[in-house]
């Protein structure tokens, strides 16, 4: 990889596991479901009107914005309010990686080898860890809800695929995100009407200037760039050069809410960490790797 793209790779990732930090600020002022709803709602307005809708069936569209909206944003959002730091958050989530590979072999009969496999025990184990663990900064209902929305993220992953398969032309996923946008809105507002009340509302005309700041980082910085550019480097390198890079998701996440959060990072926390991100690299580096080598 060219030595400017490297970097934007390198930023990419940056803004992924910083932005659990971001996140935190936004959940001081708003309720987790309404600031989810917010994300999405400017991320798909007015960016709908510059974007055409992408050439997919528009069930995969409004599957896709469900489960990445309500299911994993919701969730994590939720999780996040006072049940799981930002830096383990940003590390549980990734476990999102196994489900995907799971549902692909459920669903399209792909096949995993003995490194895909031996990742999984690893970096469940590593999960084993935080769940002995258990203090102010993580509680089991944390870490089931993050669980959960990293399922959630692995179904979304899915729906992608799905959409991929039937399409006869190359989806545009910045426009299949600004789009898909559209459906994670009205789950997400009847779930903050739901849980939260029609008063949590009224935080739209308190929130500081942090938190709509916030929101537009989740929006802008977090969803539409990140992920122009991401997905701009995977049709320039292949997914073998850059999904790597994801790794260092947890790195920046835990990294970041220790210096700006002041999150403690003792031993365990480590451990559990360099566990679960070499059973992530053992379950996509070094399958890549192998393929490439034959």
């Amino acid at each position: 990889m060219r030595l400017p793209h490297l970097g934007l790779a390198l930023l990419v990732v940056a803004v992924w596991g910083s932005n659990f930090v971001v996140i935190v600020h936004g959940l001081r002022d708003f309720q987790p479901f309404l600031f989810a709803t917010l994300r999405f709602f400017f991320s798909a307005l007015p960016f709908a009107f510059f974007f055409p809708r992408p050439r997919v069936a528009w069930k995969w569209l409004a599957l896709y914005g469900v489960l990445l909206g309500a299911g994993q944003f919701g969730l994590l959002f939720y999780a996040m309010r006072s049940d799981i730091s930002p830096g383990l958050t940003s590390l549980v989530v990734q476990t999102q990686v196994f489900f995907t590979i799971a549902l692909y072999v459920l669903l399209f009969r792909e096949r995993v080898g003995g490194p895909a496999l031996a990742g999984i025990v690893l970096a469940a184990a590593g999960l084993g860890v935080i769940a002995f663990h258990l203090d102010a900064s993580v509680t089991a209902k944390g870490i089931f809800t993050v669980t959960c929305a990293a399922f959630f993220w692995g179904c979304a992953n899915v729906v992608v695929k799905k959409a991929a398969t039937e399409s006869k032309t190359r989806i545009n996923m910045l426009a299949f995100v600004v789009w898909s946008s559209l459906f994670a809105i009205p789950p997400l507002t009847l779930m903050s009407l739901a849980f939260e009340g029609a008063d949590s509302w009224s935080s739209l005309a308190r929130a500081g200037f942090l938190a709509w700041l916030a929101v537009a980082w989740q929006s802008i910085g977090n969803t539409l760039f990140a992920f122009a550019a991401w997905s701009w480097l995977l049709t320039r390198y292949g997914a073998a050069a850059v999904t790597p890079y994801a790794l260092l998701v947890p790195v920046f996440g835990m990294g970041s809410s220790a210096l700006l959060l002041g999150e403690p990072l003792p031993p365990w926390k480590l451990t559990a960490a360099a566990m679960v991100l070499a059973g992530i690299a053992l379950g996509t580096v070094v399958p890549a790797l192998m393929s490439r080598g034959r």
